[in-house]
């Protein structure tokens, strides 16, 4: 295992990353793996472990906390996150933070991080009535955090404003989405440079896009092996961040005791790929793409009589053609109404301007349809009532 290192912090570039957890048959975590798949991990090195309120609805502290409990406390360090992007009626910072220290049973987190920042949650986060950013500021001066982050997987445009704003004062580390499909499908590359200006590492998430790059198409894995036979789908997307210089630690969500162990021989000593090799990853990822050529040269919006962003709804298409994902959702469902797809008036003006041809009203009307269909993050989160700190 290799290591990164924050605010002085010796972290593993590889991290265990606990929201998909092994099932048994019934939907309950598979205790016994889990503890299994924690001894593998420390003894591989990985001293990194990340879980969140929401995720297995909390069991996911209860279980990995009891695993990580059976070894000494210096061998690892865990990260749990505040669910301010699940839209409650009354936000109790104070209250779910003391239920996740006694879910995990400890007395303090050493990374902790505002959950999804991004653009349908911001002004929850902002409010001045729940106090969420003036607490946990303080639980990190009384020592019960030790280093204060958030996740974001808002646009790149949104994650600036994040970052110039009084979270971006006080956070010492980003969790972003990132890997070879989204450097340029959710314009990761420009979020990673802003990241860089802010001086900030990166932890990764979704470095296998939920397992979409870990499974290829017979042609795209076949122009891999042809470079060499020996690695797996999945070692390639991870050797792929190895060469990202701002990433600290790479969150996997390894599911079982075989993912863990190929992991991390992927991460026992740096291994960037070659500039051929990524040139090959980034036709792959064109490639996987079924994606409307739009430039955002912004000549639709001029004439838009309902006034849309035109170029910001064909990349939540473009990404929603790829694989049906929360990302854009939740993106699309910060918007008004008079702003969502379905308040496209097909009247053509957009198209009769666009420099690519592109015809825009059935790209929206398709768009509306994929949405209607997709699931809503508003479904799958807690609806907005007290949460619940059992």
């Amino acid at each position: 295992m290799f290591y990164h290192t924050i605010k002085d912090e010796r972290l593993s570039a590889l991290g265990f990353g606990a929201m998909r957890l092994p099932q048994l048959p019934a939907g309950s975590i598979d205790r016994e793996t889990v503890f299994a798949m924690v001894d593998e991990a420390i003894a591989n090195g990985i001293n990194y472990f990340d879980t969140a309120f929401p995720y297995h609805d909390g069991h996911s502290e209860q279980v990995l906390g009891a695993a990580l409990a059976r070894h000494p406390r210096e061998k690892w360090n865990l990260a749990d996150k505040y669910p301010g992007h699940q839209h409650y009626d009354k936000f109790d910072p104070a209250g779910v933070f003391e239920c996740q220290l006694r879910r995990c049973g400890v007395d303090y987190f050493d990374f902790y991080l505002f959950h999804n920042i991004c653009e349908n949650s911001i002004a929850d986060y902002m409010d001045p009535g729940w106090g969420i950013l003036e607490y946990f500021v303080e639980q990190r001066e009384k020592g019960r955090i030790r280093h204060l982050g958030f996740s974001c997987h808002s646009t790149a445009n949104h994650l600036q404003t994040i970052l110039d704003g009084p979270y971006g004062q006080v956070v010492e580390f980003v969790q972003i989405q990132l890997n070879y499909l989204d450097w340029s499908l959710q314009d990761a590359r420009r979020k990673c440079e802003i990241i860089r200006e802010h001086g900030l590492p990166i932890i990764v998430m979704e470095p296998l896009r939920g397992g979409k790059l870990s499974h290829l198409s017979p042609d795209a894995h076949a122009r891999l092996q042809a470079l060499d036979p020996s690695r797996s789908d999945s070692s390639w997307a991870l050797r792929w961040l190895h060469g990202i210089p701002e990433v600290a630690v790479v969150l996997s969500g390894m599911s079982s005791l075989e993912q863990m162990t190929e992991n991390t021989a992927t991460f026992e000593h740096p291994d960037p790929l070659s500039e051929r090799e990524r040139t090959v990853l980034a036709e792959i990822a064109e490639g996987m793409k079924d994606s409307v050529p739009c430039t955002t040269c912004r000549y639709c919006c001029k004439g838009c009589p309902a006034e849309l962003d035109i170029p910001a709804l064909i990349s939540e298409y473009n990404d929603l053609k790829v694989q049906v994902s929360l990302t854009p959702v939740m993106r699309l469902e910060s918007l008004p109404e008079d702003k969502l797809p379905h308040a496209c008036l097909q009247c053509g003006a957009c198209m009769q301007i666009c420099p690519q041809g592109i015809h825009i009203p059935d790209v929206l009307a398709e768009l509306a349809e994929m949405f209607d269909c997709a699931p809503k993050w508003s479904d799958i989160c807690v609806k907005r009532n007290s949460i619940n700190k059992a």
